[in-house]
């Protein structure tokens, strides 16, 4: 077959996933939790851990690192349960249908942040997959998956968003 005959990377089952959900998860943030996260990145930020200085400027107490927000709707994933790329199973995009693609890697991501987050906040976490196009490199073909994940408190205000990408290779 010549390079225009060849078969596509993307099929009809994995464009099927444009616009769907593709993961749903839910968690409370706590405080010790955050603050740990936050030590252990080496971010000392007293916003993080002083309440009185949170309270100067302008927050009702210690916030959690705006990046924290990814992990409060995390679980647990044991090393045999992980993907060759390192990525726990059905997390989302990875699942989505490229048997030409077998090879998974984040393409980035672009988080924007909308309020903070605080101790007992409930976090509701919705990505949904937004594109999938197949694109040509200086290495050849591969495809990028493009998804958007919403975070929301319980109150239903949106604290922050992600655009993801993830890159299949064949």
């Amino acid at each position: 077959m010549t390079q225009s005959q060849e078969e596509p990377l993307v099929g009809d089952d994995a464009r099927a996933f444009i616009g769907k959900v593709t993961s749903e998860a839910e968690g409370i943030v706590v405080k010790k939790e955050f603050q740990r996260w936050a030590a252990a990145v080496k971010d000392r930020n007293p916003l993080y851990f002083d309440a009185d200085f949170a309270l100067a400027h302008g927050y009702r107490d210690v916030i959690a690192p705006p990046l924290y927000v990814q992990y409060v709707t995390l679980g647990v994933a044991d090393l045999d349960q992980l993907r060759p790329d390192g990525i726990p199973g059905g997390t989302g995009s990875g699942d989505i249908p490229l048997p030409r693609c077998p090879r998974r890697m984040a393409g980035g991501d672009d988080m924007t942040f909308y309020e903070p987050i605080y101790d007992g906040d409930v976090i509701r976490a919705v990505r949904t997959v937004t594109d999938i196009h197949e694109k040509k490199g200086r290495s050849g073909a591969f495809v990028l998956v493009t998804s958007t994940t919403v975070y929301t408190r319980q109150d239903g205000t949106v604290v922050a968003e992600n655009n993801a990408s993830m890159i299949a290779r064949p």
